[in-house]
């Protein structure tokens, strides 16, 4: 991969670009913002809420689960639409959604409307969260990436720990709750506005004739699959047992699902979640860390509001306002590595720093945080989870985006999110298992020992009134609450320890000062190739796809040869494995090479061009020119092509589908 440094701009010319970036920037951030908090903001709210409506602690799972399952699925086709389609029209398409559903959300008169529109609210939520980073990588460059990161970051950290705050207020106050869902709206109607007249950012230009390709049953699979999973993972242990055969028949169903969706990506011609970016070490190892950040961030972040009101006693307002320390943490973290980030263009020193003060967060957290623990103690347990979220989550994405051609920015970047918002979803679902089982029976240890009957207030696994119980029953619930709270940090802190693992193992690439990868690399060798103009005459079109393996044949050379065998043009494919060439009309035979593996096809081309797509077929690599000349350009000689155009055909080819 090459960088190329961009001329220095002149102080003028930096004021412009950096209004021109802010602006845009502003809108996108302001409607991150409220899609984000939504998820959050009615933690506190969610019992007076389901008590106006009527609803029963199964609907209560729903509510939260709606929204997470329809966000997580949604993500990585957001990303890949990015990929086809204008990102602007997009991205006021999922904030016209959000601004819907959050409309419908706070109007909801039972419980079974409030669930369906909460799902429309997380389909926006999705799009929010995948597209807001795909526009940011197609109008900043990732050396100048690092400083918006960090206020990307920033954003989501104060709405995601900030939003149990808010809540709290709202219910508090003589708003009611409704005002949960209707206090994003303005700022979501403004955010339209502001991307409306700002953000201009390039649509994909597609090849001539070349139609969009949309994977639907790949991304109906993967929807169905995730949606599998994390119903399992959101209802076990409350709708039904974890070692019941409905949880068996989620997970099997997810994984069978999951198995599918693999197979249909692999031979998707534009897959949802293309394959070969998994050839890709940083993706890899990125979207490893981004899925156990999400567990930590959102499965240990996300209880403590519960904590200070159950085990400390505080309202919702005072316990939104006790976890400052994590919201100072995360925003203060991001934007300074940010940064630097920006300032240096280099990125894993401060993911392995995050990563190792996530890890010592948890720890800490693990080992001090009761009922009766000095505050200041969680405060710094708090501040170091805070830091490790800041410095790591959104550069995780960056890294990706770095090592990644523009036309993959969508599905590489929803891809990354999408692990995170898995493991986020996954971790609340699981660790809030744990908390209840470990409350429950600390509860039940603690009144035994005490020869205390609590009674229906603690009863039913509901979440008691501290209130309502009398002395020796309420200090037990607290100290349960603490203990279990703790357990959640030992838990979560192993998983950020993984991530730690996988950042240490990614190979830093210095971040490129340009927005697209100016020569396209071979994803399967890793290598940088230079385009090969064609040398043919002027004429119709010959183009389409050569793939390998299921995956782009980045650098396969095409060779066209008259039907005397007289070579007419040859020419190189791109990252993604597409070519174009100028041809004559009549017949002409093709002939592909790729890593020694070559395919062949004789074809007739009209006035209006061909398109013709190629799977090179397995097999092992030629040993040289059938005419025993040495090539030193690494293209076959005219007797070798002729014997493959002359050999059966093994290839597989869409010229009849073009």
């Amino acid at each position: 991969m090459t960088s190329t440094t961009r001329p220095a701009r002149t102080p003028e010319e930096a004021a412009a670009h950096r209004r021109d970036v802010l602006l845009p920037l502003t809108g996108l951030l302001m409607a991150l913002f409220v899609g984000v908090l939504s998820s959050t903001i009615v933690s506190n709210a969610l019992p007076r809420i389901l008590g106006d409506l009527g609803g029963t602690q199964a609907e209560y799972t729903w509510v939260v689960s709606a929204s997470l399952l329809a966000m997580t699925a949604s993500t990585p086709i957001w990303g890949k639409l990015a990929d086809l389609y204008s990102k602007k029209l997009l991205v006021q398409a999922a904030i016209g959604i959000f601004l819907v559903g959050s409309l419908l959300c706070g109007l909801a008169v039972s419980t079974g409307q409030l669930i369906g529109f909460r799902v429309l609210q997380g389909l926006g939520m999705g799009g929010l969260q995948a597209l807001t980073q795909v526009v940011i990588a197609a109008i900043i460059t990732p050396r100048e990436r690092g400083r918006y990161m960090g206020y990307l970051s920033g954003i989501m950290s104060i709405a995601v720990v900030g939003g149990p705050l808010l809540g709290g207020i709202i219910v508090d106050s003589p708003l009611g709750w409704r005002w949960c869902f209707f206090v994003g709206v303005p700022l979501a109607a403004l955010s339209l506005l502001v991307l409306q007249r700002t953000l201009n950012v390039p649509t994909p230009v597609r090849a001539d004739g070349e139609r969009v390709s949309i994977d639907y049953l790949g991304a109906t699979l993967i929807a169905a699959a995730v949606s599998a999973l994390l119903l399992w993972t959101s209802l076990a242990g409350k709708q039904f047992a974890w070692a019941s055969p409905t949880s068996f028949g989620l997970i099997g169903a997810g994984l069978v699902l999951l198995v599918a969706a693999v197979v249909v990506e692999r031979r998707a011609k534009d897959p949802v979640v293309p394959p070969f970016l998994f050839r890709d070490r940083t993706v890899v190892l990125a979207t490893v860390a981004s899925l156990f950040v999400g567990v930590a961030m959102f499965g240990s972040t996300i209880f403590l509001s519960q904590y200070f009101q159950l085990a400390r006693g505080a309202t919702a307002t005072e316990a939104g306002l006790l976890t400052l320390p994590m919201i100072v943490g995360m925003f203060g973290a991001s934007n300074i590595a940010g940064q630097l980030i920006s300032r240096t263009g280099v990125w894993k020193r401060y993911l392995v720093g995050g990563a190792i003060s996530l890890t010592a967060g948890l720890s800490l957290g693990a080992a001090v945080i009761s009922s009766t623990a000095p505050y200041w103690l969680v405060a710094v347990a708090m501040a170091l989870v805070g830091i490790g979220v800041g410095t790591t989550q959104q550069n995780l994405v960056l890294a990706v985006q770095n090592t990644v051609a523009l036309r993959h920015m969508g599905a590489a970047s929803s891809t990354v999110t999408f692990f995170r918002s898995l493991g986020g979803s996954a971790g609340v679902a699981g660790l809030g298992a744990l908390l209840a089982s470990v409350v429950g029976s600390r509860t039940a240890a603690g009144l035994a020992e005490a020869g205390v009957d609590g009674g229906a207030a603690v009863g039913g696994g509901q979440v008691p009134h501290l209130a309502d119980l009398p002395e020796p029953v309420r200090s037990i619930v607290m100290e349960a609450y603490g203990h279990a709270t703790s357990m959640i940090f030992l838990v979560a802190a192993p998983l950020a320890a993984l991530a730690l693992v996988a950042i240490l193992a990614l190979r830093e690439v210095p971040l490129r000062d340009t927005l697209d990868i100016e020569k396209p690399a071979d994803p399967a060798a890793g290598a940088t190739v230079t385009p090969v103009p064609p040398t043919g005459p002027s004429g119709p079109v010959l183009h389409g796809f050569v793939r390998a393996d299921g995956a782009p044949a980045g650098g396969a050379v095409l060779t066209v040869l008259d039907p005397t065998g007289d070579e007419l043009g040859r020419t190189r494919a791109d990252a993604d494995g597409h070519y174009r060439i100028c041809v004559a009309t009549g017949i002409v035979s093709t002939v592909y090479r790729w890593e020694g593996r070559p395919a062949a096809r004789r074809v007739t081309v009209g006035s209006d061009g061909l398109r013709l797509d190629v799977d090179l077929p397995a097999g092992t690599p030629a040993d040289g020119p059938a005419d025993g000349t040495a090539r030193t350009d690494g293209q076959p000689g005219r007797h070798e092509l002729v014997s493959v155009i002359e050999a059966p055909e093994r290839e597989r080819t869409g010229a009849d589908r073009g």
